[in-house]
């Protein structure tokens, strides 16, 4: 098994081994995360853009596969996650639902944003922009994030404060 996919495994309730992996599938955001990899990293397998695909619009998440997602990513419900092209997220972040990471189009933070590794992005939040949130950052939920936050960190609010 990927080491990338068996990290994401084990964030779902500790999860190994080939057991582990069956019992996984069962998860919706493991399930999605792992059809996510294998599309991403078998460009030209049209079944697994066929499954990732379909899974996209059953359980509501829209990951980019232009994205760069470390290790250990958890999604633990379903509905609303939007991850746009060319962000970059560290290992063993945890994303709710309802969050949105984009890419800002004009201004001085045009670009997308860099997310470090543990962070914990809540339900509803927003982020937004060429920017960089660091490790063992907590972001509230509903959060609007424009702006660098440096480690260990706790955002709060729309708009969001430190």
């Amino acid at each position: 098994m990927d080491k990338d996919i068996a990290a994401d495994l084990y964030r779902y309730g500790g999860l190994k081994g080939v057991w582990g992996f069956f019992q996984g599938l069962r998860i919706p955001g493991f399930r999605f995360i792992f059809l996510y990899r294998k599309a991403k990293k078998y460009r030209r397998s049209l079944f697994y853009r066929f499954f990732l695909h379909h899974y996209t619009f059953k359980y509501g998440f829209q990951i980019s596969r232009l994205a760069e997602i470390g290790p250990g990513l958890f999604l633990p419900h379903t509905g609303g996650v939007v991850i746009g092209d060319k962000t970059k997220i560290g290992g063993n972040c945890d994303i709710s639902h309802g969050v949105t990471i984009g890419r800002e189009w004009r201004g001085e933070r045009k670009g997308s944003p860099t997310i470090a590794d543990r962070v914990w992005i809540g339900p509803g939040a927003v982020i937004v922009g060429k920017i960089f949130i660091g490790s063992n950052v907590l972001i509230a939920p509903n959060s609007f994030v424009n702006f660098d936050v440096p480690k260990n960190s706790i955002v709060i609010g729309n708009p969001a404060k430190i």
